[in-house]
């Protein structure tokens, strides 16, 4: 194995420097996707840039907008109480990544830049309008999260551009939001298939705005538009819903694996975007559901 040069940056402009022009260079903070590419035979970088150390990327502020540093664990996120209340799509996909020792070393910003189509916390921030700042020594830059990835395992970062925080506005009143996934099992999955929603109702009751993102169903994660035109204008009813269901699945954009086949996919993407769509409504509504709302439907609870 090459030689492997090691460095620990305690401040953004010294990753930065360190970083360079990224040409070989691997910023990590919990370092839990390293571990496993390695593990599953991908060569380590010439250098590898430890940000674990930078004070300022551990920030998690919540106001007019969430804030959240690229260092924010998972496990952070889902036990903050605003981020339970407020933006609870997000709370329901950072408790359901890997494991307890995962979600505590696990951070945000490393999760958006493996870039991975089955991501949990990717498709809420997409439904939750986040948006993403990117730094380099030349200065920063924002970009709409959906614009962060380009294909699996590949970003719109420039090399020598380091993620340094995540911006998520809050909702309007009487929105709600929710991710739910299907899993096999409850211990060290990864979503087969996942869909979030955000919903927000008018004064007399209707869907006044709806986005939904379908979770490794394509080579990024995609909105689903049918799904949303289904919701959107109804009372969020039965018919509304199964409307979305179809929507969702036509959207769907599965591929075949050891783990499912697209066709099953492909009908699961409905069935899940259904009952993310549906968590979301009651949230709106003012209906408490479980955090993570996964487990509700598994146990039979919703």
């Amino acid at each position: 194995m090459a030689d492997v040069a090691f460095h620990t940056a305690t401040t953004v402009d010294e990753a930065l420097a360190l970083v360079g022009d990224g040409s070989d260079a691997r910023v990590v903070a919990g370092g839990s996707d390293l571990v496993v590419q390695t593990r599953g035979g991908r060569a380590l970088p010439g250098n590898v840039v430890a940000i674990h150390r930078i004070a300022e990327l551990h920030g998690l502020e919540a106001g007019d907008e969430l804030v959240l540093g690229a260092l924010v664990s998972h496990a952070d996120i889902c036990a903050d109480a605003a981020v339970r209340s407020t933006w609870t799509a997000l709370a329901d996909a950072s408790a359901l990544v890997g494991s307890h020792a995962t979600r505590n070393v696990g951070t945000v910003g490393g999760n958006l830049m493996n870039a991975s189509p089955a991501m949990e916390t990717g498709g809420p921030l997409v439904v939750l309008g986040a948006r993403v700042e990117l730094r380099s020594a030349a200065g920063g830059r924002e970009l709409g999260v959906e614009e962060l990835w380009t294909g699996p395992g590949r970003t719109a970062a420039q090399p020598g551009e380091l993620l340094t925080r995540v911006i998520v506005p809050r909702a309007a009143d009487r929105s709600g939001s929710a991710y739910v996934r299907l899993e096999y099992r409850r211990a060290m999955e990864i979503a087969i298939v996942g869909a979030s929603a955000s919903a927000t109702l008018a004064d007399d009751g209707s869907v006044a705005a709806c986005r939904v993102a379908l979770t490794a169903l394509a080579p990024t994660i995609i909105r689903s538009p049918a799904a949303e035109a289904a919701i959107v204008g109804t009372a969020g009813d039965e018919a509304a819903l199964a409307a979305a269901q179809a929507g969702a699945a036509a959207d769907a954009q599965p591929i075949s694996d050891l783990r499912a086949t697209d066709d099953y996919r492909r009908a699961m993407a409905g069935v899940i975007a259904r009952r993310a769509i549906d968590v979301a409504l009651r949230r709106a509504r003012g209906e408490e559901f479980p955090v993570p709302a996964t487990p509700a439907f598994m146990e039979g609870s919703a």
